[in-house]
């Protein structure tokens, strides 16, 4: 099984809302046994935190449950557990590189897009509907680049 990683900041808007979105498109394509993707924070100040309530909505709307979802810190002896870890900007890449001290393994999320784009963090912009369709189309691109 491929086990994927999102990455940002504080666990409870970006990188959850991949880790759920991804893993119900790929229940939704049956494949369900050969992928799984979790997510995590680069940052401490979440830890234990829920789902940010709009990021909740939005993923309710979809008849996707995330209550279970606490905010988890990235942490350096999860890097062989994994096999790609995906930050949503810059920042997050930069730390994840100097947590694992490689730039294996580690990509931009548009990445696979083949683009070279920040996921903005809603939390500062409030857009968190335009981060879901954002989020949702390179999600489209990495699992047409992980069925290869």
């Amino acid at each position: 099984m491929i086990k994927l990683a999102f990455v940002c900041h504080g666990n409870i808007c970006r990188s959850p809302m991949a880790e759920y979105l991804f893993n119900e498109k790929i229940r939704k394509l049956n494949l369900s046994d050969k992928f799984k993707a979790y997510s995590f924070a680069t940052s401490s100040e979440e830890i234990g935190n829920g789902i940010y309530p709009p990021v909740k909505k939005i993923l309710n709307n979809l008849n996707i449950n995330c209550s279970d979802k606490r905010a988890i810190r990235l942490k350096s002896d999860m890097y062989d557990k994994y096999d790609y870890f995906i930050g949503m900007d810059n920042e997050n890449i930069y730390n994840m590189e100097r947590l694992f001290n490689t730039t294996d393994k580690i990509y931009l999320l548009s990445y696979f897009k083949n683009i070279n784009k920040e996921v903005d963090d809603p939390w500062y912009t409030s857009d968190f509907y335009s981060c879901y369709k954002e989020i949702d189309d390179y999600l489209n691109y990495l699992i047409e680049y992980l069925i290869r």
